[in-house]
Parts: structure tokens; sequence; C-alpha cells
């Protein structure tokens, strides 16, 4: 979701400027498993930055990981003051070093993208996140008392607490919660 509050008249004349001279990112990079053709980070990066600085915009991407989701919060930065946001998440195939960096590439990749309008091709999102089959259950109480405290916590101290607890979770039910534990500390800390 974009964050929209720092947000001012100059950033948006720019950035319709800029989406107006930007191209897509040409599909230069080739995935072996799908033997198909895709534009990697570098591409769209290259694609972007010159037409948004041109237009006094600045592109910043942070990552994060918490153990469980990996995070990229992308802010296009207007040099008069103005900016916008997006956080995008997404749990790794793999928690070790490897696998944290290709979904914080994926994220930084398909963030930056959306962000400013670029089209290219997903053949590689395949190893960098779960393709978890939906779950049909019914959420337990457990499940279900947990989200409501995490949607009534005010504070990062409380939100630690209620990680901790997804740990009693049933396997199924602690990726939904963790990640509404994430997108709520985001919200904790745009404040």
């Amino acid at each position: 979701m974009m964050n929209l509050d720092h947000s001012n008249a100059a950033l948006f004349a720019a950035l319709a400027l800029a989406q107006s001279e930007v191209e897509n990112a040409t599909k230069g990079s080739t995935n072996p498993h799908f033997k198909s053709k895709y534009a990697d980070l570098a591409e769209v990066l290259n694609t972007v930055r010159p037409v948004y600085s041109r237009h006094g915009i600045a592109i910043v991407q942070s990552t994060g990981f918490d153990g469980v989701m990996v995070s990229v919060t992308t802010a296009l930065v207007h040099k008069e003051g103005g900016y916008v946001t997006s956080v995008a998440s997404c749990t790794p195939a793999k928690t070790d070093g490897q696998g944290v960096g290709a979904a914080t590439t994926y994220l930084r990749r398909y963030s930056l993208a959306a962000a400013c309008g670029v089209a290219q091709e997903d053949d590689d999102g395949q190893t960098a996140a779960h393709n978890r089959p939906a779950v049909v259950a019914k959420p337990s109480n457990q499940l279900l008392d947990l989200l409501a405290a995490t949607e009534d916590a005010t504070n990062e101290e409380v939100l630690r607490n209620l990680y901790k607890a997804t740990e009693n979770l049933v396997e199924h039910e602690k990726g939904e919660a963790r990640k509404a534990i994430v997108q709520k500390r985001s919200t904790i800390t745009k404040v």
C-alpha cells in the first residue's frame, strides 16, 4: 500500500513528467528455470533513475528481515520535500542469506517498477517467495484473539510480545499472524 501522507503538488507534477518520459524496462536477463526473459533490478534502476533524477526525484529503498518476512520500503523523494512510500513484504523461500537476498532483490525490483509505473515480466518470482496454498481451515480462536490484539496494539514492545505469542499458534496460522504484526509495525513507524 502506498503512503501519500507526505506528498505535495510539486512531487505529483514531477512524477507526471517523469512517467511521461520513462520507458518500460528491457527484458535482458534469462531465468534458467523457465527459459524466459525478464528485466532485472539493475535494468529497472537504469531505466527509471536518469528520468526521475532529471525531474528532481530521488529513489530510496530500505530493506528489512524480521526472521519471517522480508520487507522493502520504496520512497520517491522530491527535491522540494514531498515524498511517497510503499512497503512490499513476502516470506522468503529459504531464510538463509541467499534466500533473504533473493527475496529482497525481487521485492526491490517489483516495488520500484510499481512505484514508477514501469512494466517488466515476472519470470523469477517462483524462486524468491513461497507459493503457499490457500488455507481453507477455519481460523482458531487463538489466532482471532491474537489478530484482534495486534490491531489494538499501539507500540513496538506490545507487538514484540504478540510476535512471540505466534509460536503457540498452529503452523499454518503463524504466517498470517506474523504478517499482520509486520503490517501493524509499519503503520506505527510511519506516525
